[in-house]
């Protein structure tokens, strides 16, 4: 089963402001949030994306470092 994340527990684990979060996410950067409820502004993320997206960022560091 899949684990969803709040948005307080994404910005702790990303380092991002609430304004970059939805930057990101309006550039195609960062995974959307998935709805909660019908016409319900609770909103979450996917566990598994946003610890895709982190290892992404990882991985490009350590092929830039050259590592």
């Amino acid at each position: 089963m899949k684990k969803l994340l709040r948005k307080k527990e994404v910005l702790a684990a990303t380092g991002f402001k609430n304004s970059t979060l939805y930057k990101y996410i309006a550039e195609g950067r960062f995974p959307k949030p998935v709805s909660l409820g019908e016409g319900a502004r609770a909103v979450a993320w996917v566990e598994g994306e946003v610890a895709a997206w982190i290892e992404a960022r990882i991985s490009a560091r350590d092929l830039a470092e050259g590592m």
